[in-house]
C-alpha cells in the first residue's frame, strides 16, 4: 500500500479470524488481512482499521468493572441509525447484550470474545 496514514486498534482474541468475520459482518467492512497470525477489517473509505491478534492466554474483560478481575481498558463505539435493529443484528452474529446498560440510547454489547462495544443512536456515546 502506498498510504502512510493508517491508524487502528488491535484486539487480542483466542480466535482472531472468527472475530474478524464477526466485525466484518457487523459493520459491513472488508477483511483486509487474514493469516495465521491474525486478521484486520477496514471500512471502504477512511484510514482506520480494527485488527485481531491471536492470544493463547486471552482472558475476556468484565463489564462493569469488578475487583480483582480483568478490567476493560477500552471499548469500541459505533453510531447506528436504528438501535433495536443494530442490536438484533449483533445478537444474530453472536454478540451478547450486557446486563448492565448505563444509558437508554446506548446498548453495551459483548463480542464473541467478550470485548465490550457500544451501539448508540441520537449522538450519545
Amino acid at each position: 500500500m502506498s498510504r502512510h496514514d493508517w491508524w487502528g486498534v488491535v484486539l487480542e482474541s483466542p480466535d482472531p479470524l472468527a472475530l474478524a468475520h464477526f466485525y466484518s459482518e457487523l459493520l459491513g467492512w472488508e477483511i483486509t488481512k487474514e493469516d495465521s497470525d491474525g486478521a484486520a477489517v477496514a471500512p471502504p473509505e477512511g484510514v482506520g482499521y480494527i485488527a485481531f491478534q491471536f492470544s493463547g492466554g486471552y482472558v475476556p474483560p468484565v463489564w462493569p468493572a469488578q475487583v480483582n478481575v480483568q478490567r476493560v481498558t477500552m471499548h469500541l463505539d459505533f453510531e447506528v441509525v436504528d438501535l433495536q435493529a443494530a442490536v438484533a443484528h449483533a445478537l444474530e452474529l453472536g454478540a451478547r447484550e450486557s446486563e448492565h446498560q448505563p444509558q437508554n440510547n446506548v446498548r453495551v454489547m459483548l463480542d464473541p470474545a467478550g470485548h465490550p462495544f457500544c451501539l448508540y443512536a441520537d449522538g450519545a456515546s
